[in-house]
């Protein structure tokens, strides 16, 4: 009988130490769904269109996230479709491409439950010359290439209206605006649309181009030689989009803390330097 209860007794005491090894084996797995520890994720992937925007999540955010404790994989992308597919399926985390309208529109358009979680700086549209100094010594019937996708181009001409350059029609849909549109031309300029890619490019045969931000970083301009940047609107930023799902997550919440951290704006000053910043950020 002593024998069976301390045969009892070792049995009890093994089944106590393995149930304690196997409660200390939770969490920290890549892809577990924010900060060490809880369950919460301790891997984010996060995807970004080559250049500006990997590189500031490279430069600016990961940093940010492992002091916090987190392992940051970049995943980049070479389209607009890609990124938000990949999130909605939890093939990454995170992602940084975008601004708030494509995000919701895309969303929409493909039933997709993502959302923004804040606002970065961006690399605002500009125009730009190697003939020209200012916009006072725009000659008239000078040629001016501009993107031919309905988005750049209504973006394109609402800034030169700004500039003062043109005017358009009033209560014009902005979806549908084009050159069509325009009801001044003071200067007479003439437009030819192009692929926005290659805005750059047409600088050496155009008088004048309107290059977006990251078309203007990819070929090497310097956002500060621009005649002039446009005064960017707050829904033309770029969005850091998460899952609906994890939006209360603390991966989430530690990703905005990181993005609202002066570390953050330190980076963005010394090394993107021509990005605008969102109202968050300048009225902090």
């Amino acid at each position: 009988m002593r024998k069976t209860v301390s045969l009892f007794a070792m049995l009890t005491a093994l089944l106590v130490l393995l149930a304690a090894c196997g409660g200390n084996q939770t969490g920290g797995s890549a892809g577990s769904s924010g900060a060490a520890g809880g369950g919460e994720k301790k891997t984010i992937k996060f995807g970004a269109t080559a250049g500006p925007y990997s590189d500031m999540v490279t430069k600016a955010i990961k940093p940010l996230l492992e002091k916090k404790g987190y392992k940051v994989e970049l995943v980049e992308f070479n389209d607009y479709v890609q990124p938000n597919k990949a999130l909605a399926n939890g093939s990454i985390d995170a992602n940084l491409f975008q601004h708030i309208l494509y995000l919701k529109q895309f969303a929409t358009d493909n039933k997709l439950d993502i959302q923004e979680v804040i606002s970065v700086p961006t690399a605002p549209m500009g125009l730009y010359s190697n003939k020209f100094k200012t916009l006072d010594s725009i000659e008239n019937g000078s040629l001016l290439t501009i993107a031919n996708d309905p988005s750049n181009l209504a973006r394109s001409l609402l800034m030169l209206q700004s500039m003062g350059l043109i005017t358009v029609k009033k209560d014009v849909n902005a979806a549908t605006l084009s050159e069509k549109d325009i009801v001044d031309n003071p200067k007479s300029l003439q437009f030819k649309p192009v692929e926005a890619a290659s805005l750059p490019r047409t600088l050496d045969s155009t008088a004048l181009a309107v290059v977006p931000g990251n078309f203007a970083l990819a070929a090497g301009m310097d956002l500060t030689k621009a005649l002039k940047l446009e005064e960017m609107a707050e829904n033309y930023r770029n969005v850091i989009a998460i899952k609906t799902a994890d939006k209360d997550s603390q991966f989430a919440k530690d990703l905005k803390e990181a993005v609202q951290s002066d570390e953050f704006e330190k980076t963005i000053d010394e090394q993107f330097k021509g990005f605008s910043k969102p109202q968050w950020m300048t009225g902090k």
